[in-house]
């Protein structure tokens, strides 16, 4: 019997899934600096060579799981609301609280870091692209939009701040929609 694509791209998901579960459990448990492929593979019950047929690294690995998370936010946007996507990365941080301050905090890879504002800068740019805002001046307004959304989530996470989601999500809407006004002058 040949097998299938279909079969051959689960047992691929089915690997990928495994070995960033086993990342992320291994972050939370010792921290971005003290986790290694080697425990990473150990862990999610694949060899070396499984883990790097898929990833250079584990910067790599933790990269497409931010990547993910960037698809499911482009699926919820909401396009008759501004931002519509903030809600959804703000929850995610939310949940997630103890993993993102390890992963996108200061005790992270710098690639991962990058990886994350490249996200929220290519999904604040969808936004102003959606809105028939582009150009230079939509270039540099999206780089300060991301810049923002990014540095408080940050200090929302790493704080033991009692704003709720949507607290934090109408902040942020209220501080960006001048920016909105003026690139539409």
């Amino acid at each position: 019997m040949t097998r299938g694509v279909s079969q051959v791209d689960r047992r691929v998901d089915r690997s990928r899934r495994q070995l960033h579960t086993a990342l992320v459990a291994l972050i939370l448990e010792r921290g971005w600096d003290r986790v290694t492929v080697r425990a990473v593979c150990a862990r999610a019950g694949v060899g070396r060579s499984t883990f790097y047929v898929h990833f250079a690294d584990k910067e790599d690995l933790l990269i497409g799981g931010i990547d993910h998370v960037r698809d499911d936010l482009r699926d919820q946007r909401r396009s008759s609301s501004p931002f519509g996507f903030v809600r959804g990365m703000i929850e995610h941080a939310d949940g997630s609280r103890r993993l993102f301050r390890a992963v996108i905090g200061k005790r992270s890879g710098l690639a991962v870091q990058r990886r994350f504002r490249q996200v929220m800068l290519e999904l604040v740019t969808d936004e102003l692209t959606a809105r028939g805002i582009r150009g230079a001046r939509a270039a540099t307004a999206s780089r300060f939009l991301a810049g923002a959304l990014v540095e408080l989530l940050i200090a929302w996470v790493d704080g033991d701040s009692r704003t709720s989601p949507a607290e934090l999500e109408h902040a942020y809407i209220e501080l960006a929609m001048p920016v909105l006004r003026t690139l539409a002058r």
